[in-house]
């Protein structure tokens, strides 16, 4: 008997009735573009018009105070690079982010460790860690500023039951940028240390398990293992704490005003400060556009550097 190979034949061939799949490309249908409208309208509406339009007051000497618009050129842009505020509040911005950048990623890398490795403790280290995440920076500020109060204050009260003189925290020139990046610190590590728990708890136990058996100690798995494995989230976690570092402005705001003598104004609150207090919304806005390409710059200049590091 022999047998018989069967080839599937082209539907105008008469391939009709032999139970044959007819694969036929469908015509281009725009349903999917209705559940993309809704947010796309918004995107435009409320993010790239607001920019192309304060793109354009810019060149104006538009006012909060209102009165009549003129088109001033380039006059915005040149007063934003030769003004002195604008540096003085860059440094401190810099400042803010050398300070902190750093301690939120290794902060945030020590908790995601000491959490993955004291597993009975586990639920709770997660709970302790990432709850001041989850306060307003209104009650974060209240909090801390009556932690670093000098006549009241929980800080300056443990400094003298142990004998030592307190200090004045947020009211000194000298210590005021410090206590910030501390109750920073305290408030936002918890976004970076979820993430780095959850990259962490995502390395297959196959591997630890094999490098115990080659006798790999607990800090050998750690430097030969989790943190090279973990060099991707760090990255991540290092850009986004840049950005958020650079745009400091609400607990700064809250807890010491810009204060004192200046000493912790940061470019977003010296932007607001010229717009919203000054009412010069056309040079507020060249300082914004001049910041937010700083800040593309460093962050791209970052994430390459990282690259090539991983690479």
């Amino acid at each position: 008997m022999s047998e018989r190979t069967h080839t599937p034949r082209a539907k105008g061939a008469g391939a009709a009735g032999s139970g044959l799949v007819d694969v036929r490309r469908k015509p281009a249908t725009w349903t999917g573009l209705w559940y993309v409208l809704p947010f796309l309208a918004f995107y435009l509406l409320f993010l790239v018009w607001p920019s192309i339009v304060g793109l354009g007051y810019t060149f104006t000497d538009r006012s909060l105070a209102g009165g009549d618009v003129s088109f001033i050129g380039f006059d915005n842009w040149n007063e934003t690079l030769t003004d002195p505020g604008l540096y003085e509040s860059l440094w401190n911005t810099l400042v803010f982010t050398v300070l902190s950048v750093p301690v939120m990623v290794l902060l945030a890398l020590g908790l995601a460790l000491l959490t993955d490795h004291a597993r009975r403790l586990g639920w709770f280290l997660r709970l302790s860690f990432f709850a001041p995440f989850v306060l307003p920076v209104a009650v974060m500020a209240l909090m801390w500023e009556w932690m670093y109060n000098p006549s009241l204050g929980l800080f300056n009260g443990i400094l003298g039951q142990l004998g030592f003189e307190g200090s004045e925290w947020l009211f000194s020139e000298n210590t005021a940028m410090v206590s910030v990046v501390i109750a920073t610190a305290w408030w936002q590590v918890g976004f970076n240390y979820l993430l780095y728990l959850a990259a962490m708890q995502s390395i297959p136990k196959d591997v630890y398990e094999a490098a115990a058996i080659d006798g790999a100690g607990v800090w050998q798995r750690i430097g030969r293992i989790t943190l090279p494995l973990l060099a991707r989230t760090t990255v991540l976690i290092t850009v986004l704490q840049l950005i958020g570092s650079l745009r400091v402005f609400e607990q700064i705001y809250l807890m010491t005003g810009g204060g004192p003598n200046f000493a912790t104004r940061t470019v977003i609150q010296y932007i607001y400060d010229s717009g919203f207090v000054g009412l010069r919304i056309g040079f507020a806005s060249s300082m914004a556009y001049v910041f937010m390409v700083l800040i593309i710059i460093a962050s791209v200049a970052q994430f390459r550097l990282f690259s090539r590091k991983e690479a």
